[in-house]
């Protein structure tokens, strides 16, 4: 799933090539996609885009006249920018949104569909889709801590709740977790002073090295090869192979449709968190689907 790191590219290629341009049509190729009814799509037809923003994992296109066009790519979601008039590929294109210049194309692999899209007008209804998560790459030690310290979770699902955190999600938590050395199964509630401050520095490290290092990778194109495993992370994906600190091989928790990574040696003391033993934490402390993860509903205050 893309998470902060590549919305945030995304979104600056996009101002690039989209802000200040009109929308001219939204193509609609799998109408599953389109989760909302009012206001219809063709209200938005020719009207200009006008800014670009990040909703935790969503892309939000802020047009004229008070419209939001939300995109969430989900797992498997991705964007692709075309030349003016280009079809959304058959097996796999769900929509293109057509500007004079190009036409930014919307792809999902695998057989699920489970990106979506949502029109609305109004600053109250956009606020709707706001999981609630701290914005953490604004946010200072204190807003960190007191966010951290709101539920009591596995350090590793509080990570990647939208409701505490904003725009972390299964890859970048691992990297975090590695940097600050830190098992993914802590409670919350148990770390330390010290080991707040330290899991703050590696969140704040992590995500803005990973914006600098996939703002190189792109330049000025496209980012077309977005993905969740990357040869150069430290240890998501990478089950078996030496941990770039201490050599020691990476393992893993496999839960449902989420899968933990860590380096025993670093993180945990040696320990293997061995998968049948945790099944039932996992099964307590994490929803049985990353939809309902990252659907989960906002308290109403």
């Amino acid at each position: 799933m893309p998470e902060l790191p590549d919305i945030v590219v995304y979104l600056e290629a996009l101002e690039r090539r989209i802000k200040g341009k009109p929308l001219e049509r939204v193509r609609i190729a799998n109408p599953f996609l389109l989760r909302s009814v009012e206001p219809p799509l063709a209200e938005i037809a020719g009207r200009t885009v006008i800014g670009l923003r990040r909703l935790g994992k969503r892309i939000v296109f802020v047009i004229d006249s008070d419209y939001f066009l939300i995109l969430h790519l989900m797992i498997a979601g991705r964007l692709h920018w075309k030349p003016p008039g280009a079809k959304p590929p058959k097996k796999v294109g769900l929509a293109a949104f057509d500007f004079p210049d190009g036409a930014l194309t919307l792809t999902e692999a695998g057989s699920k569909r489970r990106a979506s899209l949502h029109l609305v007008r109004g600053e109250a209804e956009l606020r709707k889709h706001n999981r609630g998560g701290l914005e953490v790459l604004d946010a200072n030690e204190a807003d960190f801590r007191a966010a951290l310290s709101q539920e009591n979770h596995t350090l590793k699902r509080a990570l990647t709740d939208p409701r505490l955190f904003s725009g972390i999600g299964n890859a970048y938590s691992d990297e975090i977790l590695h940097r600050a050395r830190l098992s993914p199964l802590v409670w919350t509630q148990r770390l330390t002073a010290e080991e707040t401050t330290r899991l703050f520095a590696a969140v704040q490290t992590t995500l803005r090295d990973w914006i600098e290092r996939l703002r190189h990778e792109c330049g000025e194109d496209f980012p077309e090869g977005v993905t969740a495993f990357r040869p150069d992370m430290a240890v998501h994906g990478r089950f078996g192979r030496p941990c770039p600190v201490c050599a020691a091989p990476v393992q893993r928790i496999i839960y449902a449709e989420n899968e933990t990574n860590y380096c025993p040696a670093c993180q945990t003391g040696g320990k293997i968190l061995a998968d049948r033993s945790l099944s039932r934490l996992l099964k307590n402390d994490w929803p049985r689907t990353l939809e309902a993860l990252e659907e989960r509903a906002i308290p109403q205050t």
